[in-house]
C-alpha cells in the first residue's frame, strides 16, 4: 500500500546479528508482552547476548533448533498455541486467516488488539531512531523522523528481543515467567540436543535458565534468518527484475500508478527499485512510521472501552515517546512482499481486503462515510482522539484531484492490486522472457 508521506527512498541498512559476548539475568525482559505489555529492555545489553564459550554452534545448529521451536505449541500455556501458529509459513509468516488478531492465551480465547505483522523479509530493519537522515538521496541533508526497529510501534530492534514478547505475552503464548519457558523446553524430544549444542564442555547449559532463555530467542532469531524460507526474492516481480518474467499489461499499469508520486504514490513510502549500494531488490519498505487514520476496530475486545486508543509510537504499548504527541496515531511501514496473501490489513486488521486497502487510501478523503460510520461528509478518524488528527497524512494519493475526485478510479485501484499480486514469493518462471519496458 502506498503511505502518505513525500519521503524520499530511504537506506536500508543490514544489521549483522551478534551472537556473542556475555551471559546475565533475564528478569527485567521476562515480563515483556507482544500486543499488552511493555517492551523488553533495550538491546545491546549484557542481558540479551548468550554466554559464548568453547566452539560456537553452528548457524545450521541454531537454525534447525530454532525451527524446532517456532514449529511447537509446547512452548504455549495452552499447548495449543506455537510461534507458527500466528506466523503461518505458508502465509508467508503472516496471519493464518482473515482474524485481525489470533486467539490465544491460556485457554485460547483471549485477543491483543493488533494484527499480526509478517516475518518474512524482516531480516534487516535499521535499529529505531527518532532522527533517520536520509544518506542514498539527500546526502544527509533530510531528516526523516522516526524510523526502524520492530513490530507495529518500533519498541524493539532485534529478532531475539522480538521473539521472546510473543512468549511472555498473556493475550498469546502466556508464559508466566522464563522459567516457565525453560521447563517446557525441558519436556521436548529436542532438550537433549539442545543441551549438547548449546552447553559448555564439562556444564549444562540447563543450569543457567537465563542462558537457557536467552538461547531460545538467539535460535528463533537465526531460523528468521532463514533466506529459502524468510526471504527468497522469488516473486514474479523478481524474475521480472532479472529478465525471467514479462509483466501483465494490467500489472505494468499497476506498477506505474504505485510509482507516480502524483497517483499512487506507494513507492514514497515502499520504495520499489533496487538500492543503489547494494544492487539488493526491494523490501518495499522504508521502515518509516506514519499516521493514516485507519477505521476503529469493533471487532477487537480493547475497543469496546471507548476511551481505548491504540497510539503507536506514542503508546500504550510503547511508553518512552509518551511525551511527543506529535507521534501519536503513527504506525510502522509494512513490507508489501506478499501482501496478496493476507486477508486482514493495517496495524488493527480493520480492513478484510488487499483491494478494500489500497481503496481506503484513494477515498479515505473523499468518501469517508465509507470507512467512518459517523463521519458524514467530514474527516472522522474514529480511532484517534481529535486531538491528534493534524497527525494523520494528506499527501496523495489521499489528496483529492483539484475537482475533488479521488487520484485513483475503479480500474487504477485494480491495477495496482494486479501488480502487488506480482510480489508474492513461490513464482515459477516460464522461460527466460524479456521486459516489457526498460527502465527498472
Amino acid at each position: 500500500m502506498p503511505v502518505a508521506h513525500s519521503r524520499a527512498r530511504r537506506a536500508l541498512k543490514g544489521l549483522a546479528i551478534a551472537l556473542a559476548a556475555l551471559a546475565g539475568t533475564f528478569a527485567a525482559a521476562r515480563l515483556a508482552q507482544a500486543c499488552s505489555g511493555a517492551a523488553p529492555e533495550p538491546s545491546g545489553t549484557e542481558t540479551h547476548f548468550p554466554l559464548m564459550y568453547g566452539d560456537r554452534p553452528t548457524v545450521r545448529q541454531l537454525a534447525d533448533l530454532g525451527r524446532r521451536i517456532f514449529m511447537d505449541p509446547a512452548y504455549s500455556a495452552s499447548g495449543k498455541q506455537s510461534c507458527a501458529s500466528c506466523h503461518d509459513p505458508a502465509k508467508a509468516f503472516g496471519p493464518p486467516n482473515g482474524r485481525a488478531v489470533q486467539l490465544g492465551g491460556p485457554a485460547m480465547d483471549r485477543m491483543g488488539f493488533r494484527n499480526t505483522p509478517s516475518l518474512a523479509y524482516a531480516h534487516a530493519p535499521i535499529a529505531f531512531t527518532q532522527h533517520f537522515m536520509e544518506s542514498e538521496v539527500t546526502q544527509g541533508l533530510d531528516d526523516e523522523g522516526p524510523t526502524g526497529g520492530r513490530t507495529w510501534d518500533g519498541r524493539v530492534d532485534t529478532a531475539h528481543d522480538q521473539a521472546l514478547m510473543p512468549l511472555m505475552d498473556a493475550n498469546e503464548m502466556a508464559n508466566a515467567s522464563g522459567a516457565d519457558v525453560v521447563q517446557r523446553l525441558l519436556k521436548t524430544s529436542y532438550a537433549d540436543e539442545f543441551r549438547r549444542t548449546l552447553s559448555a564442555p564439562g556444564e549444562n547449559v540447563f543450569n543457567d535458565p537465563d542462558s537457557t532463555l536467552v538461547w531460545v530467542t538467539v535460535a528463533l532469531e537465526t531460523y528468521e534468518q532463514s533466506a529459502p524460507e524468510f526471504h527468497p526474492f522469488d516473486s514474479k516481480f523478481d524474475a521480472w527484475l532479472n529478465d525471467k518474467a514479462t509483466l501483465s499489461p494490467a500489472e505494468m499499469r499497476g506498477m506505474a500508478l504505485f510509482n507516480d508520486m502524483k497517483k499512487g504514490n506507494c513507492a514514497s513510502c515502499h520504495p520499489s527499485t533496487r538500492k543503489a549500494s547494494t544492487n539488493r531488490p526491494p523490501i518495499f519498505t522504508d521502515f518509516g512510521f506514519v499516521a493514516l487514520g485507519v477505521p476503529r476496530n469493533p471487532e477487537l475486545p480493547a475497543n469496546r472501552d471507548p476511551k481505548f486508543f491504540d497510539l503507536g509510537l506514542c503508546g500504550p504499548l510503547r511508553t518512552d515517546l509518551a511525551s511527543h504527541p506529535e507521534y501519536c496515531g503513527m504506525f510502522r511501514t509494512p513490507s508489501l512482499r506478499n501482501v496478496a496473501l493476507r486477508k486482514s490489513f493495517f496495524h488493527n486488521g480493520a480492513i478484510h481486503s488487499l483491494r478494500d486497502a489500497v481503496a481506503f487510501y484513494a477515498t479515505r478523503d473523499t468518501t469517508p462515510a465509507k470507512w467512518y460510520p459517523h463521519a458524514g461528509a467530514k474527516p472522522g478518524y474514529d480511532d484517534l482522539p481529535q486531538r491528534y488528527w493534524a497527525n494523520v497524512s494528506h499527501e496523495a494519493p489521499f489528496a483529492p484531484l483539484p475537482d475533488g475526485r479521488p487520484r485513483l478510479n475503479a480500474r487504477e485501484i485494480d491495477d495496482i492490486v494486479a501488480f502487488l499480486g506480482t510480489l508474492t514469493d513461490g513464482y515459477k518462471p516460464q522461460g527466460a522472457n524479456k521486459h516489457t519496458v526498460a527502465a527498472k
